[in-house]
């Protein structure tokens, strides 16, 4: 499985969808805190490569929990000012002529910018119904079906990939080795395929 790379962005949106998609492999691995913040590093590149440089010369990044990295990156890439405009852009946010999959797709992707706005699941969707069209909007019943429907399909391609837990689709150790894991990556990454490829 390849990571994907990161090259450094100024849009928080990309910077989290990376983040994402990192921890979503990472997970799967069952590698430890350590692992993560080693394999993370591999997978960052030209830009990103250069700040990661910085980083490790202020900071013992030996000892790095996964948690720190997190806190460094976001500190990095999730712009102030471009993350305060997606913020005003949340909440001032119509579905216009977009369909109701596209608003709540849309939706769902600056809400991850504004945790402290939907503190809980009723202000998430009070927020939501907000958005939509008169004509949506009172259809309430209605609008409600659709934005599961589109929150279910979204959530799909994430459950692909989380790892399952029984042992018939994962043989003991596979998984949860922490070794076993480090000396495949290292093996991937002999070949090219793997997240530390470069450099």
């Amino acid at each position: 499985m390849k990571a994907p790379e990161f090259e450094g962005t100024t849009d928080p949106l990309e910077a989290d969808n990376w983040l994402i998609d990192i921890q979503v492999i990472l997970d799967f691995m069952g590698i430890t805190e350590r692992e993560k913040v080693l394999c993370a590093s591999f997978a960052l590149k030209k830009d990103a490569r250069h700040w990661w440089m910085t980083v490790q010369m202020r900071k013992d990044v030996a000892a790095m929990s996964w948690q720190d990295f997190v806190a460094e990156f976001r500190m990095m890439y999730y712009n102030s000012e471009i993350l305060a405009a997606q913020q005003d852009e949340f909440t001032s946010m119509k579905q216009g002529s977009m369909t109701v999959l596209e608003a709540v797709k849309k939706f769902e992707q600056l809400a991850r910018l504004c945790p402290e706005l939907i503190p809980n699941e009723t202000e998430k969707v009070r927020r939501m119904m907000k958005m939509f069209r008169t004509d949506i909007a009172k259809q309430d019943k209605e609008a409600r079906a659709q934005i599961f429907k589109a929150k279910k399909e979204e959530k799909v391609v994430v459950k692909q990939f989380q790892p399952r837990q029984n042992q018939e689709s994962y043989p003991k150790g596979q998984i949860n080795n922490s070794g076993q894991n480090s000396k495949q990556f290292g093996k991937n990454k002999r070949k090219g395929n793997a997240i530390g490829q470069g450099h």
